[in-house]
């Protein structure tokens, strides 16, 4: 016998050896709305039902890493804009706009050397799967 779980939101946490440095890039360059401050995470609202978090890769469940090997995807309906805004704020490993079969979207690089990008679904079909 199965049941259905239900599953409200997700949040998403990347593990810092210093939290403290990556805290004013995903406040003030990226504008994430703090959500809550646990002192060794901080929680943040990127959409409506969506979070990301940061903690102390010293004192949490995982440990820092030197090298990550996830993607944090960002979509929004104006990627322009967002690449306007990091090329402005100078955030390291910008690349330029792509466009895909599926989408346009272009990457970056945190304070740390996570890898974040910003995409929007340029396919109305496709992108009716994700709302």
């Amino acid at each position: 016998m199965t049941s259905e779980l239900t599953r409200d939101y997700s949040i998403t946490f990347f593990y810092y050896d210093d939290i403290h440095a990556v805290v004013p890039f995903y406040e003030e360059v990226l504008g994430f709305e703090l959500v809550l401050d646990q002192t060794m995470a901080r929680i943040y609202r990127i959409a409506p039902n969506s979070y990301f978090g940061i903690v102390d890769g010293n004192r949490g469940h995982l440990k820092h890493q030197p090298k990550s090997a996830v993607l944090l995807t960002i979509v929004s309906e104006d990627v322009q804009a967002w690449h306007d805004k990091l090329s402005a704020a100078q955030v390291p490993g910008l690349s330029g706009m792509l466009r895909g079969t599926f989408c346009e979207h272009f990457f970056f690089e945190d304070p740390a050397g996570y890898a974040i990008e910003i995409q929007r679904f340029h396919n109305p079909d496709v992108a009716k799967l994700f709302r």
